[in-house]
């Protein structure tokens, strides 16, 4: 049995997140997509059904009986065994859009489906990026029953200063936590294999500090926050999601944001995550091509993966930023910014695409990890596309 994740209707509303990945490889809580639907689902061999750029690093479907699957959800416990109790030719349908089916990925069609069933109950559904931190603390608290269930937590070092109740603090194997604050009234804290919250922090849940991250000294860190694997994390967020190998390792203010990986926030960045005059914040919509009304009063940053900040830059409130995009020049850079921008400004020229690929290689050595050739087309892909 094979897990096929299909982007078919949400791929387009993810971005800029989604042009380096499918839908279910987004972190959220403490997982990604696909990192939780394995662990509830027991079944290991993944596949996608994404765009076409993106499936010579993303495994296409083997012909073979599968579990077809949008991924951007939270099931109920119920959902999720009528998910299990599918048989072939089977679907589940949620707000008129196909989320579920057993089906064989030989001679794919959706009309190998033979009885659609309505799921009746209401679903934590992700559909656009401010969805990923508006509603991170379902997803912080479901992760953390998964992660946690019939495992001990590291004790709590007596250097700490602990507000809410114990069991609401897991530690796992590795990490150090010293001479901080933690707070559980609020929510739920989650702190990865050797993780490090370093001295002096003050953490207000629910938080998720994934494997091999650490917040800086003396961050201040309000949740709902994720930061994902090998990141770092200084100065103040609140309710921002990190996906992984990025860095806001310096004092500065990001809240209401999604970051995406091997991203750099240079030493005091800061986003607005309000306007002044308190209204709702309009975002860039690459499906649209305009700038859409979140409904949400706070809203800031969303960052696509490879993207950096010079030291001191000062970011709008809802600022869209692309792909490997340098912002630097002096002022507050506009609210939409292009995939590959060499300043941050509208007609800027592009940062060139052998330099992309060499910067890209040299930040991810430090993580020991290869920029292979699949990376390099996807970056050409969106260099000569978007």
């Amino acid at each position: 049995m094979q897990l096929v994740f299909s982007d078919a209707q949400y791929w387009e509303d993810f971005l800029p997140l989604t042009f380096t990945r499918p839908v279910a490889e987004m972190r959220c809580g403490i997982l990604t997509f696909s990192e939780r639907w394995q662990k509830l689902l027991k079944i290991k061999e993944v596949s996608y059904i994404t765009e076409n750029y993106l499936q010579d690093k993303f495994k296409k479907p083997g012909e073979k009986e599968s579990l077809f699957l949008v991924a951007n959800f939270l099931p109920t416990e119920s959902v999720l065994q009528q998910i299990k109790d599918l048989q072939q030719g089977e679907a589940l349908v949620y707000e008129d859009e196909l989320v579920a089916a057993k089906i064989n990925m030989k001679d794919f069609s959706l009309n190998q489906i033979e009885k659609m069933t309505d799921i009746k109950e209401e679903l934590i559904f992700f559909k656009k990026p401010t969805d990923l931190f508006t509603y991170n603390h379902h997803a912080i608290d479901f992760d953390f029953g998964l992660m946690t269930k019939d495992k001990v937590s590291q004790e709590l070092s007596s250097t700490n200063g602990l507000l809410g109740d114990r069991k609401d603090v897991f530690i796992e194997e590795g990490a150090q936590v010293e001479f901080s604050t933690l707070n559980t009234k609020t929510g739920k804290i989650y702190i990865g294999k050797n993780a490090e919250v370093m001295e002096g922090c003050n953490l207000r849940g629910p938080i998720a500090l994934c494997d091999d991250s650490k917040f800086n000294l003396g961050a201040k860190i309000y949740g709902a926050t994720t930061v994902g694997p090998h990141s770092k994390v200084g100065g103040e967020v609140s309710n921002i999601i990190m996906f992984g190998y990025s860095n806001k390792g310096h004092d500065g203010f990001v809240g209401n944001s999604v970051i995406g990986e091997w991203c750099n926030l240079g030493a005091d960045t800061n986003s607005s995550n309000l306007k002044n005059n308190y209204g709702h914040v309009k975002l860039w919509n690459y499906r649209t091509k305009a700038f859409e009304d979140t409904g949400l009063q706070f809203a800031g940053l969303i960052m696509g993966d490879h993207s950096k900040t010079a030291i001191n830059t000062q970011l709008n409130t809802g600022t869209v930023i692309g792909v490997a995009s340098n912002i630097f020049k002096e002022g507050f850079p506009p609210n939409l910014i292009e995939n590959f921008s060499w300043g941050g400004f509208k007609g800027d020229e592009r940062f060139k695409l052998d330099k992309a690929y060499e910067v890209a290689e040299r930040v991810m050595a430090r993580r020991k990890i290869a920029l292979t050739d699949e990376d390099k087309g996807i970056f050409k892909y969106i260099f000569d596309t978007y």
